[in-house]
């Protein structure tokens, strides 16, 4: 083999290898689900008790840089950046669209247990 065609070969190699990991990611578990619409409920919750959407969603934000820190494995729900924007989303709906905690809750597991089917 030239060493073009090794270089080629490798590439494409790392290149399935990352394809085969984003693959994987951000398939969250049950558990993870059922803790995550627990969150989104309580973040529901807070807006009720006057926690304001900035004071809120900039805390969450500022969570997801120290958690970043973690290894992945270590890490609850937020595993990567896609985990990041579909749990801010979802918070962002609690103040943006109010309803009852429950709705919410329901509305994120619904999302959540979609998000772990196979693509």
């Amino acid at each position: 083999m030239t060493r073009e065609v090794r270089c080629i070969a490798m590439s494409v190699g790392v290149a399935a290898w990352f394809f085969a990991l984003a693959s994987f990611a951000s398939r969250p578990t049950m558990e993870e689900c059922f803790e995550g619409s627990d969150f989104i409920g309580n973040a529901a919750l807070s807006r009720d008790a006057g926690i304001a959407s900035g004071a809120f969603l900039g805390r969450m934000e500022d969570d997801f840089i120290a958690i970043r820190a973690f290894p992945n494995e270590l890490r609850w729900f937020v595993h990567d950046a896609e985990d990041e924007s579909f749990l801010l989303r979802s918070a962002r709906e609690v103040f943006e669209h109010p309803e009852a905690p429950d709705a919410h809750r329901s509305a994120f597991l619904r999302a959540c247990v979609e998000r772990m089917a196979p693509r």
